[in-house]
């Protein structure tokens, strides 16, 4: 008998075929939300194997539904505080779980297309696409040469990079393309060689949000960046500034940032990520204040929406639980 595979959401179909190759699978077939933990512990009863997409949290009760259950692959890189998973219970029931391993190379992949979002969000803002189409769909008469969808544009602009990591270097050169000045800053500065190497200038925090036209947070997510920006920070920024974030919601205060964008602090913002998103909360619930403005771009954390970049994903993580049901050991296996 074929075991069973439960895939969390529709995932690209070279990743179903290399499962479907070696088990039966079925496939939680909603596209706008994560599944709850009841809808969880129903599959896990009927699965040998889970294949668990970003978003979704596998709990005690979850793990504990299936004495049975045989592997729990996770798609996403194992850190240092694993919120996805109960890890303890699954330890002691025995139950092997996987991690993406390497992650480097899928994750190239999804930091090129987070990248590519991030610079369509500083594009979107500053020739105000959205607003345009809003404009063009409204079924009024049109003027051509309007005066209502004017903005600021990028060419000769300021972009900061409030942290230099894989994304935020990949958007360097697509700036620099886009006729942008590139400030940046980091924990520890580049060589004054690699700065020239890649046209950037190095600026504190502080001066950055004072001088930049568009500023994208691109900070890794740690105790020491929790909260960094708030309402002094919104305040330092010009207001026709604007305020990208693809990196993490909590390293932002939401409520200033809702004040600063209701009290035109700052001209408008681009969000891919949110405060209450898993596995820091059981679902993504953007503020509802961003739906009442129009100088605001909302994304649902989707940063790696590339076929490229999903199917790679996706792939790696099958060819992990095809290892376990063949009886091998995985190289993201957790074994401590």
């Amino acid at each position: 008998m074929r075991p069973k595979v439960f895939v969390s959401q529709p995932i690209p179909e070279p990743a179903l075929d290399m499962l479907r190759e070696v088990a039966e699978v079925t496939v939680f077939p909603r596209l706008d939300r994560n599944m709850s933990e009841d809808e969880w512990i129903m599959a896990a009863q009927r699965a040998d194997y889970l294949f668990v997409m970003g978003g979704n949290i596998i709990t005690t009760n979850v793990i504990k539904a299936n004495p049975k259950l045989k592997g729990i692959a996770m798609v996403h890189r194992r850190l240092p505080v694993n919120n996805s998973i109960d890890l303890d219970t699954a330890k002691a029931l025995g139950v092997p779980v996987v991690f993406q391993y390497p992650w480097e190379p899928v994750y190239d992949r999804i930091a090129e297309a987070t990248c590519d979002l991030t610079i369509a969000m500083i594009l979107d803002l500053a020739y105000r696409l959205i607003d345009a189409d809003r404009y063009t769909r409204s079924g009024r008469t049109l003027q051509e040469h309007t005066m209502a969808l004017m903005g600021p544009g990028v060419t000769g602009k300021i972009a900061g990079l409030l942290g230099l990591g894989k994304v935020a270097l990949k958007m360097v050169p697509r700036l620099r393309a886009l006729r942008m000045s590139v400030l940046y800053t980091k924990r520890t500065r580049l060589a004054p060689a690699q700065e020239r190497e890649l046209g950037v200038e190095w600026a504190d925090q502080s001066d950055i949000l004072r001088r930049s036209d568009f500023v994208c947070l691109e900070y890794d997510y740690n105790p020491s960046t929790h909260k960094m920006i708030g309402e002094r920070e919104f305040a330092l920024m010009k207001p026709t500034a604007y305020f990208i974030n693809t990196a993490r919601g909590r390293i932002v205060d939401e409520p200033a940032l809702v004040r600063a964008l209701q009290n035109r602090t700052i001209a408008g913002a681009g969000l891919d990520v949110f405060w209450h998103e898993p596995p820091g909360s059981p679902e993504m619930a953007p503020s509802e204040e961003f739906f009442k403005m129009d100088n605001v771009i909302l994304a649902p954390h989707n940063g790696g929406a590339t076929w490229d970049a999903r199917t790679e994903l996706t792939k790696a993580t099958a060819r992990q639980i095809v290892t376990l049901i063949g009886g091998g050991r995985p190289e993201g296996l957790v074994l401590d």
